[in-house]
């Protein structure tokens, strides 16, 4: 699958600037109450906060933030992955919602929606295979004590 090739922060930026692009060019109105910029700014702090904790866990813990990595050394279960398995995925997906109130045209908050549906259908899928694979019952028994998301 092609798009697997490129890693997932670069599909939720992707999306971002041609929803934007599309926003700008074809002069779509804003949102009734929008923009929110403080409202923005908060979703992206908290969703980066989310991912850049998650990928500190990971190196801390030894094991690669790589996705597509043949294998994984560690099953990490701890901080923010006790209470979503994707929690980089979910970090991306508040970014772009942030950005989406921040700008306030439409289009923008097709971003999340397509970030998010990126994730769970093309990316999250093959991984949690390879996981599967690797770890066995271990990553089975968590699966099935931790949601994919929320």
């Amino acid at each position: 699958m092609p798009m697997l090739k490129l890693p997932p922060p670069f599909w939720a930026l992707f999306y971002l600037i041609v929803a934007g692009a599309i926003s700008y060019v074809a002069g779509w109105p804003r949102v009734p109450g929008l923009p929110l910029a403080g409202l923005g700014i908060v979703l992206i702090v908290v969703g980066g906060a989310l991912a850049v904790t998650a990928a500190r866990l990971f190196r801390r813990e030894g094991t690669e933030i790589n996705p597509t990595s043949p294998a994984n050394r560690k099953l990490v279960t701890s901080g923010p992955y006790s209470f979503t398995r994707n929690p980089m995925y979910l970090g991306l997906t508040i970014i772009s919602l942030g950005v989406a109130f921040w700008v306030g045209w439409w289009p923008m908050f097709l971003a999340p929606v397509v970030t998010f549906a990126t994730a769970n259908w093309a990316h999250i899928p093959s991984e949690e295979e390879k996981m599967h694979r690797q770890f066995g019952d271990a990553f089975d028994a968590y699966a099935h004590k931790v949601r994919r998301w929320l």
